[in-house]
Order: structure tokens, then sequence, then C-alpha cells
């Protein structure tokens, strides 16, 4: 006994925790199966690192700061045909991510877009990716105040972290050029360095009214665009679905999409 206490007190003391908490059971049931030593310690180290990416994934999605839980797998492809299913695989692969592209997801609202930039991250803090979900207003809002007070770089260095940056709903409200220039400046710095997935409810030949100049949208763009993948997803809304079937909803509304024009994968 006094051995296994020994193995247990080194065992924390190198950080190995989840290992020492089980070397006990671990014992009895390599004695029970007569396992060779080798073999014990494989599953008592295989505890531990089990263990450490479990708290690994949990730290990631705290971090990451998801809205929800829905994975790729969940989404409805037979309700939005428009979505290519295997662009889709692909995606899951994070080959983008890898690559440092982007993907950009256009469509009216309640299509999926969100459902399916929230998959992604999913799948990428599942394989020991770091990712950061915010929607598009709380980001420039930071952004504007940011430069507001000089302090841009510091919070770019901060948005520069993550391997795979959400920007959701972008497009819902207007921004000022102040923000305008600030979100150019993130486009900027993460352009070939970290991916972008963005959603929005405007096609690309809005973005200047949204951004409030043209020419900074134009910039934004052709940085977004150069590494990219574009869905853009014209189907009914999930969430008005079963109003219109109720007749509770008018269903010459449902469906509409505000985007100014089709966009295929560049």
């Amino acid at each position: 006994m006094m051995a296994v206490e020994r193995c247990r007190g080194d065992l924390e003391r190198l950080g190995l925790p989840h290992a020492a908490s089980l070397l006990d059971s671990r014992l009895d049931a390599a004695a029970k199966k007569e396992l060779p030593y080798a073999d014990f310690l494989a599953d008592l180290l295989r505890i531990e690192v089990h263990a450490r990416d479990e708290q690994g994934r949990a730290r990631r999605r705290k971090l990451a700061k998801l809205p929800f839980d829905r994975r790729l797998e969940s989404f409805d492809f037979a309700f939005q045909p428009s979505v290519d299913k295997r662009l889709i695989k692909e995606l899951g692969t994070l080959s983008f991510a890898a690559d440092g592209q982007n993907v950009i997801l256009l469509g009216p609202p309640g299509v999926g877009k969100t459902h399916l930039a929230v998959g992604l991250c999913i799948t990428a803090i599942e394989q020991g990716e770091s990712v950061l979900f915010l929607r598009a207003g709380q980001l420039m809002e930071d952004l504007r105040k940011a430069q507001a007070l000089n302090r841009l770089e510091q919070r770019l260095r901060f948005y520069l972290k993550p391997k795979v940056l959400v920007i959701d709903e972008f497009g819902v409200w207007p921004y000022d050029r102040l923000a305008a220039n600030a979100l150019f400046g993130l486009i900027a710095a993460r352009y070939e360095r970290g991916s972008v997935i963005l959603t929005s409810n405007k096609g690309f030949g809005d973005w200047g009214e949204v951004l409030g100049d043209p020419v900074v949208a134009s910039a934004i763009l052709d940085r977004l665009l150069h590494h990219s993948h574009v869905l853009n997803i014209k189907g009914e809304s999930y969430r008005l679905r079963e109003k219109k079937k109720s007749g509770l909803f008018p269903s010459a509304l449902v469906g509409l999409s505000p985007t100014s024009q089709e966009v295929k994968r560049s």
C-alpha cells in the first residue's frame, strides 16, 4: 500500500490528478484481468488524456460564447435544398480553417445561417481549435469604441487570437464610418491568418449602404472573398414554417430573400 500511495502522490505532483484519483480502481481491474504492466500503464494514461481532452473542449466551448448547441448533423437539408450538402461536409473537415479561408452565409432570416455557423464552430472546438462567436452589432460597437479611444490595436490583437471568428447577423443594422473602418482593420489583420465565418441577410451589393462607405465595403469584400466559400440560402424560415402551415402567417411573406444577388462559391 505504501508503494500505491507513493505512486498516487507522484501522479498528483506530475499534474495527473485523474489518473491519481482512479489509481486504486484501475489497479484492481488490472489485477482481475491479469493485464501486463504496459497495458495497465496505457489504461491509466488513457484516462488522463481523455479527461484533459474533455476539459479542453469544455474550456474552448465556454470561451467561444456560442448562442446554442446545434451541430451540422442536425441541419435539415431536405427543408433547405439550396444548401450544398457536399460543400457543408467539406467545410466540416475544417480544411478551410487550416488554410485561413472564410465562409460567408447569406440569406433571409430563419434559413439556418447561424445553425451552420455554430455547427462549424462545434466541429472546430471538438478538433482542438479556438473559436469566438459574436453578433455583428456587438463586435462593431466594441471596435468603434476601441478606435475612438485609440485602443484599436489592442482589441484587434484579441480578435486575432481565435482560429475561427464568427460575425453573426451582419447588416441587420447600419453602422457608422468609424465602425466600418475598424471592421476593415480587423478583416485586414485576419486576412490569410485566421478564418472568418460571417452570416448576413444582405447581398454584397448592399454592403456599401450598410457600412456607410462603398470604398470601405469594397476593401472588406476584397479580402473576405479572396479565399472563401459563399453560400446563398434561398429557402423558407424554419421559425415561420409551423405558423405558415397553420395559416397564422401570410405565405406570401415567407421565403422572401433580401439578398440583392445570387452568389456562387468563390
